[in-house]
């Protein structure tokens, strides 16, 4: 059995995590008692810890228990400001490892965040940096990019959050991408709603598999290796058939653009893959399993399998691709050198053009008459 750590940093962080422990507590039903009991729908042992700066943020949470709630004491958050999330970080550092240490020993840790608000994508780095100084288990961050109309602020944060983590020692990073899910989902707020449950279902699914028995065996061990591969970026694709279906077909759709939580080719772009397959015997073709993987090996190397036989489930496919290049970071990058020219620009003004300060000048040596 694996003793697994799951960490939410930050708004989004805490919000991935309450989903996952949704999941494990029932799969959506009332939460109201989720806090008080410890019962969990998962093969391993499993930890969760949501971390925040905003209480109101940890208050929010539905599903995780209340002694998982880590509150970080600085008024009301660190309004997307990195720099004053480090020093925070850097005042309460003890108080935050000392949670983990007291949940004891692991084989693994994720910490999910966003790249682009305050505490979870300043938190990050420093948490990450700790861990892996301090304990001997492999840490992966799972990172979400912002909606690239978020504002200037929250793109630039993502720049330099996502290279302080890649910096950090993690042991690689997994990218969901807010602007391609909404692309594909439609509003904003339907990508809100649904990227949790998106993330959620892959993280469990992973979990899961590699703590199953299969016809054919991925474990920590192969996850580790393909982790390693790449440029230390990776991402995640998933596909449900919801009836019958044959096996390729679903192993096609987890490997497409609309089953990946990233925008890219994997065809292309990607270095090592992992797929799992899970579904009952009578899907599991193993010669259309084979030409499927076949074919992606063929492109991107080595590719580890794993099939779950479940009675009576049509197939499932999980896919986990690291990453050699990323066209679509690059583009992220670019908007974001944008936007930190544009708030210096606007700052420059402010303190070079000093037109309030003109106005307020008219009035020198003026007292109020009444």
């Amino acid at each position: 059995m694996l003793n697994i750590l799951v960490i939410g940093n930050g708004q989004c962080g805490n919000r991935i995590l309450d989903s996952i422990n949704k999941h494990a507590f029932g799969g959506g039903k009332s939460g109201k008692l989720a806090k008080f009991y410890s019962k969990q729908k998962y093969k391993s042992r499993v930890e969760t810890i949501a971390i925040n700066t905003a209480v109101n943020d940890l208050k929010e949470m539905r599903f995780t228990k209340a002694k998982d709630r880590i509150h970080i004491p600085h008024l009301h958050g660190v309004g997307a400001n990195r720099n004053i999330g480090k020093q925070v970080f850097d005042e309460k550092k003890e108080m935050i490892m000392r949670q983990i240490e007291e949940r004891g020993s692991f084989d693994i840790a994720f910490v999910l965040t966003s790249a682009s608000g305050g505490t979870g994508s300043s938190f990050t780095p420093l948490l990450v940096k700790e861990m892996k100084e301090r304990y001997d288990y492999p840490v992966y961050c799972i990172v979400v990019l912002p909606f690239r109309e978020e504002g200037t602020l929250y793109l630039q944060n993502a720049a330099f959050s996502l290279k302080d983590i890649r910096a950090s020692g993690a042991d690689g990073i997994i990218l969901a991408d807010n602007q391609y899910l909404k692309n594909i989902g439609g509003s904003i707020q339907e990508a809100y709603n649904g990227i949790n449950d998106m993330i959620a279902e892959r993280i469990l699914f992973l979990l899961d598999a590699l703590d199953s028995e299969m016809m054919m065996v991925t474990d920590l061990g192969d996850f580790k290796t393909v982790m390693s591969g790449g440029a230390g970026l990776a991402t995640i694709g998933f596909f449900r058939a919801e009836k019958e279906l044959p096996v390729k077909t679903a192993i096609q759709n987890a490997l497409s653009p609309s089953g990946l939580l990233f925008s890219t080719d994997v065809y292309d772009e990607a270095s090592r893959a992992m797929v799992i397959i899970k579904g009952d015997r009578k899907y599991l073709s193993i010669d259309d399993i084979s030409t499927e993987i076949e074919k992606l090996s063929g492109a991107v190397g080595h590719v580890f399998k794993g099939i779950v036989v479940c009675n009576g489930e049509y197939p499932q496919v999980l896919s986990v691709l690291t990453l050699e290049s990323a066209h679509e970071l690059e583009k992220l990058y670019n908007v974001a050198v944008q936007a930190i020219h544009h708030e210096k620009a606007k700052k420059q003004r402010v303190e070079e053009g000093a037109e309030v300060d003109k106005a307020f000048a008219q009035i020198d040596g003026l007292e109020p008459e009444y």
